[in-house]
């Protein structure tokens, strides 16, 4: 293969429409856009959600529920998750944020109790469940409940 062999994928690169050049271009006078009308106006030919006058669609459907702006997510940890990691038994959000357990700087941590523990660990966290609690307590560890992220 030479440098002059070297050519775009076919269809890849079409030429420019040249508009307003003429009756001979096919594009002259009008430039494509035919007499008058909507279309033919600047700036107005593809509004989003436009349905030629008729009640567009997100205005038909009806309004339901609401965004509570107060609401606190929580990054949601199993005790089976726990219990799965080897050689630590002492459990807080920098130690889960290095295993990748938790994202973001400011998550929340909430601790269920899906699975079994057979050793004691010492978990750190800002909610848990009561039979989280009670599986953690019941191996011969410790809960601690934090602040704020």
């Amino acid at each position: 293969m030479k440098l002059h062999d070297l050519h775009p994928s076919p269809g890849s690169r079409t030429k420019r429409k040249r508009l307003g050049r003429g009756p001979g271009s096919g594009l002259g006078k009008t430039s494509g856009k035919g007499h008058k009308g909507l279309l033919a106006r600047a700036g107005r030919a593809n509004m989003a959600g436009f349905e030629g006058g008729q009640m567009p669609l997100a205005r038909r459907l009806p309004k339901r529920g609401f965004t509570n702006i107060f609401r606190i997510d929580y990054t949601i940890i199993n005790l089976q998750t726990l219990a799965a990691i080897e050689g630590t038994t002492e459990f807080s959000l920098a130690v889960l944020r290095e295993l990748g357990l938790l994202k973001g700087r400011l998550s929340r941590v909430k601790i269920l109790g899906e699975g079994d523990i057979s050793r004691p660990l010492v978990v750190e966290a800002h909610k848990f469940s009561a039979v989280a609690k009670q599986k953690i307590e019941t191996a011969g560890g410790q809960t601690k409940v934090i602040g704020r992220a």
